[in-house]
């Protein structure tokens, strides 16, 4: 992430960039990678392109785990040194869906330093991502790393005309069969799963899939294993709440949450707004300069908040596939999600009134500061309402508690991508949760946050 520059930068202030150390972790050695844990399922270990100090190879899965349609996919697999940790390995799980994972392990090395003298730690990259991601040109230039930002139509049209049938084998359901066999590749009994934003979604679900193969669970950033819920009406609320927060914390003089209520009413564009604010989470958790910027718009002078689109759609969103991949996030959300017309299985003809049938339900209260028609606007669900009919996975039976292992939950209070709320909706399905909220931090605690106190929750849950 570069520096925000020019009229913008005087606007919104300095954006603190952040650069991570890489670990400096002693090269495992091929055989040690591939034989003493058992490793035979990964072939061509050699040091990572990227990263020699790490080791990496490639794992071959079906394309369609039932064997019904033919094909392989190559994934590449990052490990650690350690080939004979005593805790045995750890999987830390990217979000998205589409982010890869390889090129993070250096970063994740070092934020997991004190730990890594008991657990291996194992990157991969999930199908559909990083050097082999999917590919829907327009859609990424309209959504980059954006859940939310609005796409056109068309470009919807041409990701899923570009991925044909075979996009119904990239969901969740299919990563976690990919799981199952890299923990077999590995000679694991059992994993420990690290995962962030949508990656707790994925260690969830493999826990409920394969509950005797877990060890323990930290979900950082959490998703509800019951799915994504289109209509965010668990961030839309948060925002009075991080907004008023982050506004107590800098010293600002304006109600933030009314402002935004009066701009949404005087312009009708709170889905861009949302998604907005959402994305500058990641340039400054006290959301400095937007108050101000919201007072002015719900005041009739909106000239400062495009240019806060511009900067957050530039500085934060725009992204390349190979970074986030757009068309597997696409193809995960709608095979994974159900939304107000059911799920992707259902005849695209009647989704629209289904949607405008639930927007009309929606009430202010649900959706305050924002409107009903921000939660049926959002990019996120706008994709999959034109995503062509397909069958989808079956989800696991809704309230199904976690497997009775150690679950860390971890959280920022200034988070709108997955609100802290969805915290405590997840707690009621493990069995003995741990639950750590981090003043002033946003999403991804273990990765961003400048508080420390996330990652060391983290360090004594894996060590304890």
């Amino acid at each position: 992430m570069t520096r925000t520059r020019g009229r913008v930068a005087a606007l919104l202030g300095a954006v603190a960039v952040i650069t991570a150390t890489t670990l400096a972790t002693p090269s495992a050695s091929f055989a040690a990678a591939g034989s003493d844990r058992g490793g035979g399922g990964i072939t061509g270990w050699a040091p990572c392109p990227d990263a020699p100090e790490f080791s990496c190879g490639t794992l071959t899965v079906p394309l369609d785990h039932s064997g019904a349609t033919p094909g392989t996919l190559d994934l590449t697999v990052a490990v650690t040194g350690n080939t004979a940790a005593p805790r045995g390995d750890l999987l830390f799980l990217t979000g998205g869906p589409g982010q890869p994972g390889v090129p993070t392990i250096p970063r994740m090395a070092s934020k997991l330093e004190p730990v890594l003298k008991d657990y291996r730690l194992v990157m991969f990259d999930q199908r559909g991502t990083g050097a082999h991601a999917l590919q829907c040109p327009g859609l990424q230039e309209d959504m980059g790393s954006s859940d939310l930002a609005v796409p056109r139509r068309q470009s919807v049209a041409d990701c899923a005309a570009a991925l044909g049938p075979n996009a119904r084998y990239y969901s969740t359901a299919d990563t976690v069969a990919d799981i199952d066999r890299l923990r077999e590749a590995l000679g694991d009994r059992r994993l420990t799963l690290d995962g962030v934003s949508y990656g707790t979604f994925v260690a969830e679900r493999y826990a409920l899939a394969h509950p005797a193969h877990v060890a323990r669970l930290v979900l950082d950033s959490v998703a509800s294993p019951q799915g994504l819920d289109p209509l965010d009406l668990a961030a839309l609320p948060a925002t009075a709440r991080v907004l008023r927060a982050a506004c107590r914390a800098t010293g600002c003089t304006t109600d933030p949450a009314a402002d935004l209520a009066a701009t949404v009413r005087r312009y009708g564009d709170g889905a861009k707004i949302l998604s907005a604010l959402t994305g500058y989470e990641f340039i400054d958790p006290d959301f400095g300069g937007v108050p101000e910027i919201l007072h002015e718009a719900a005041s009739g002078q909106p000239a400062k908040l495009q240019d806060f689109f511009d900067l957050v759609h530039r500085e934060v969103d725009a992204a390349p596939a190979e970074e986030l991949s757009q068309g597997l996030h696409s193809a995960a959300l709608c095979a994974d999600s159900r939304f107000p017309w059911g799920t992707t299985d259902t005849p695209v003809a009647g989704r629209a009134a289904a949607l405008e049938r639930t927007r009309q339900r929606l009430t202010a209260e649900q959706t305050w500061p924002y409107d009903p028609a921000t939660a049926t606007g959002l990019g996120s669900l706008l994709v999959c309402l034109d995503w062509p009919r397909e069958r989808v996975p079956p989800a696991p039976p809704a309230h199904r508690k976690l497997p009775n292992v150690p679950v860390l939950l971890l959280g920022g209070d200034r988070d709108l991508a997955t609100p802290y709320e969805l915290i405590h909706q997840t707690a009621e399905l493990a069995h003995d949760p741990e639950i750590v909220i981090v003043p002033g931090a946003a999403h991804s605690v273990q990765n961003r946050a400048a508080n420390p106190a996330g990652r060391q929750a983290v360090y004594d849950f894996l060590l304890r």
